[in-house]
């Protein structure tokens, strides 16, 4: 399936963007899960100044203790690292393990949200 999911995006890497959106408006799309540049290079070029990017983030340490064991081979692989030195995202929020935090971060997302409804 891996493969497979490759090579679709290495011959067209809106392929899968694409399948998202095809048929369907919205006035607002959360697109969960991208994971290449070219995921996000597309909605900018489909949804222009309205595409929002938002990296969720947290420490290592806070990831082992949420159960999370490095896997070689599947946590440096493009799919799950292929973002880790983009760095123009629109938002960053914070999961360290702050609950207050991560809600305020969360909150003011929202509200961004809403007042382009």
């Amino acid at each position: 399936m891996i493969r497979w999911g490759e090579e679709k995006r290495q011959a067209d890497p809106g392929f899968f963007c694409r399948k998202v959106v095809e048929g369907i408006s919205q006035p607002i799309w959360l697109v969960s899960d991208t994971r290449r540049v070219s995921d996000i290079q597309w909605f900018r070029e489909a949804y222009g100044a309205v595409t929002q990017t938002v990296r969720v983030v947290a420490l290592e340490q806070s990831r082992q203790q949420r159960g999370w064991v490095f896997t070689p081979g599947v946590d440096d692989a493009e799919s799950e690292c292929g973002l880790d030195n983009f760095g123009d995202f629109d938002w960053v929020i914070e999961n360290h393990g702050d609950e207050q935090r991560l809600e305020e971060q969360l909150e003011t997302l929202i509200e961004f949200i809403r007042a382009r409804l």
